[in-house]
């Protein structure tokens, strides 16, 4: 178990009446009251911060964690409790870059331990079930939240408060946690080509479209050295043509774009042949990522030119 911080670590401060960071590791393990959770279970305090201070860096480093675990023990599985702002990010990089059959969980909790329904440790438990469940194996990172066992590949949260946000919106949860029974009802959507690197480059970002939007943002980020852009574009995959001049310049100074919806379900298709349509833009040179929201095209994006900036490798990736 790899804790990073998160509301499940904080409480409300009696002073400014906010939530923040008080407990530790060890603080919030006291709570879990069956002994027998803690059969062979190592705890590793890698940090105590809200999930807003994650960065690729630190993704990368969990994943150095896992990796010498699974090479130096046997390990039966692993969960990572984190904070819920960005923990499918830390989800989706694990689902990335760990090419192994042994279960990876990420938790977290949506109320912090002051408050009346805290859930943290519902979802602690589940979690250490799930992941040492035989049934996990072989299917990726996971996340469980609410006992719902979701895979980090679909999975989003959807609303900032309740404790079902984290929701596969297009597939629905991969199975449940029901009464200490992990039980799975269907298998992962799709696969992905691991991405295995040793390094991550932060300079890949992310732009969001809207009615009007020009190429200010693109034309500045190509000017300082944008590595890579990911564009949340309009509905099926389009821009406005304002954008247009900006999406040629990245491309012609082999930039890759690549381009998803803002939409919160649905895939991304080269439907439309007007101009900005999702069909002009392939044939600009454009990559299209049907099934992922902008923050985990950007990871993908980011890992991704690790290896290769080469298109077709890059297509490969991301149109399965």
């Amino acid at each position: 178990m790899i804790f990073t911080g998160g509301t499940i670590s904080m409480r409300i401060d009696d002073v400014s009446r906010t939530i923040k960071p008080a407990l530790s590791a060890k603080q919030i393990m006291l709570s879990l009251l069956e002994t027998n959770l803690y059969n062979e279970l190592e705890v590793i305090e890698y940090s105590e911060i809200p999930s807003p201070s994650i960065t690729p860096s630190m993704m990368l480093d969990i994943s150095y964690i896992i990796k010498t675990h699974l090479e130096l023990d046997d390990a039966q599985g692993f969960v990572i409790v984190h904070g819920t702002d960005t923990l499918e990010e830390t989800a989706f990089f694990l689902d990335t870059v760990i090419d192994s059959e042994v279960p990876v969980v990420v938790t977290g909790s949506m109320k912090s331990s002051s408050e009346l329904g805290f859930d943290g440790i519902n979802n602690l438990v589940s979690s250490v079930l799930v992941a040492k469940s035989t049934k996990s194996r072989g299917r990726g990172t996971l996340v469980v939240m609410n006992d719902q066992i979701n895979a980090a590949s679909e999975v989003t949260k959807t609303n900032t408060l309740t404790l079902d946000t984290f929701k596969s919106i297009d597939f629905g949860p991969l199975g449940v946690v029901d009464n200490r029974e992990v039980i799975y009802h269907r298998e992962v959507s799709y696969s992905r080509e691991k991405v295995l690197v040793e390094s991550v480059s932060d300079d890949v970002h992310l732009v969001k479209a809207y009615a009007g939007c020009d190429s200010s943002l693109i034309d500045y980020l190509v000017r300082n050295g944008s590595k890579g852009i990911v564009i949340e574009a309009l509905g099926r995959g389009n821009l406005p043509p304002t954008m247009l001049q900006g999406v040629e310049n990245a491309i012609k100074s082999n930039i890759p774009v690549v381009i998803c919806s803002r939409c919160p379900s649905g895939r991304v298709l080269d439907t439309y042949g007007y101009l900005g349509g999702g069909k002009y833009l392939t044939e600009l040179g454009c990559i299209l990522a049907p099934s992922l929201n902008g923050q985990k095209a950007r990871l993908l994006l980011m890992l991704a030119i690790q290896k290769s900036s080469d298109r077709e490798y890059l297509k490969s990736l991301f149109t399965i």
